[in-house]
């Protein structure tokens, strides 16, 4: 994943302050307005997010790294 990202723009996805489902759904949305191989970078506060994301991801075959921030604050790198 990490010779492709840095070939490719990444698109920031901010849904910190917002509760589940919306980062995922925020996710969604981003996947389907962009076509080709894309990276999006997914920030949200939610705890919930680490299930939702990762499992969705898993689901999608979406190469997926979660970096926890702190408690209330997950980076996501998504690759498409």
């Amino acid at each position: 994943m990490q010779d492709s990202v840095s070939s490719l723009s990444i698109i920031e996805i901010n849904a910190m302050g917002q509760p589940c489902p919306m980062p995922l759904l925020m996710l969604k949305r981003q996947l389907k307005k962009t076509t080709g191989p894309r990276v999006f970078k997914l920030l949200s506060s939610d705890p919930h997010s680490e299930i939702d994301v990762t499992r969705y991801c898993q689901i999608n075959q979406l190469a997926c790294k979660l970096t926890k921030i702190s408690d209330h604050e997950f980076h996501y790198l998504i690759e498409s």
